[in-house]
């Protein structure tokens, strides 16, 4: 991985050049608690001809967090774009920008693309509003409570990192014999890193209760409004078998989105870049590939 120094933050980001001069530039932003490692298999299968940025969003994986301490999606969005700008100025190119957002990722995905200039948007399980709580989920706003949330925090980080991974998987996998052992592997080195860093779990949490308060937003700076004004394609994709995000948010989707293909994968939870990654890639590359070109790097 590599760090790019950008105008609030350092990102540590997970880089795949395109071979020859870029068709595009495909940004993929993880979700609350992840890194850019739940999207190496899926960068596996996306065309040559595209370049790839997977970045840690600022206080995980391994990127300090924030120089002005703001974890919300607007914050986390910000530098999404400021990525994006310090790709063009490095590259000297003005390739057409393609993003991707899983759970949280696809909240800050949306709020990224009106800063952009973006050609296409693929959210996966995206965290936006709802009134319905699952049992995957239940326990997100009690976690968000200030001084709860740390206690609780703290608890489960006694629990060793295999159990905490294992479990991570369990709840967003309908099969989680599915993630490769060298992934799980990494995943689970991760998280016993990630326990010796003093700002992980304050940036964990202040990245929750930036998405809860979001979901409270009013008038056009609602995410579903944000949706209904969005000035590009996009493919919206569910898990039929998510118990953090519930499939029937799928309907709402095809509603608000002006131009949107949405799809429910069946036999799939949270995370389909991870779960079915062939399959994600091969909607992405029929929806918005601009030339056909060799899978892979």
């Amino acid at each position: 991985m590599e760090r790019w120094d950008l105008p609030d933050s350092s990102l540590a980001v997970r880089e795949r050049p395109a071979v020859g001069d870029p068709a595009g530039l495909v940004v993929l932003v993880h979700g609350l608690g992840g890194s850019a490692l739940n999207w190496v298999d899926l960068m596996q299968r996306l065309p040559a001809d595209y370049a790839l940025l997977a970045p840690d969003l600022p206080g995980f994986g391994a990127s300090p967090p924030p120089r002005d301490g703001d974890h919300s999606p607007t914050g986390h969005a910000r530098r999404v774009v400021h990525l994006v700008r310090a790709w063009r100025d490095r590259h000297g190119s003005e390739a057409p920008v393609h993003l991707f957002g899983n759970s949280l990722g696809g909240a800050i995905a949306l709020e990224a693309a009106r800063d952009a200039r973006v050609s296409s948007l693929t959210l996966i399980s995206p965290a936006l509003p709802t009134l319905s709580l699952g049992r995957g989920n239940a326990h997100l706003p009690v976690v968000a409570i200030p001084g709860v949330g740390e206690s609780l925090v703290r608890r489960y980080s006694t629990v060793s990192a295999q159990a905490r991974v294992d479990a991570t998987l369990q709840a967003c996998f309908v099969d989680p014999s599915r993630v490769r052992p060298e992934l799980r592997a990494e995943l689970i080195a991760e998280v016993q890193m990630r326990d010796r860093l003093p700002y992980a779990t304050p940036s964990f949490l202040a990245s929750l209760r930036g998405l809860l308060a979001s979901f409270a937003r009013v008038g056009r700076r609602n995410p579903w409004s944000a949706a209904r004004l969005l000035g590009c394609p996009a493919l919206v994709i569910y898990g039929s078998d998510d118990i953090l995000v519930h499939p029937r948010n799928a309907r709402r989707a095809a509603r608000a989105f002006p131009d949107a293909t949405v799809v429910v994968l069946p036999d799939c939870g949270h995370a389909a870049q991870m779960e079915h990654p062939d399959a994600v890639a091969g909607l992405w590359v029929s929806g918005f590939a601009t030339r056909t070109s060799p899978a892979g790097a």
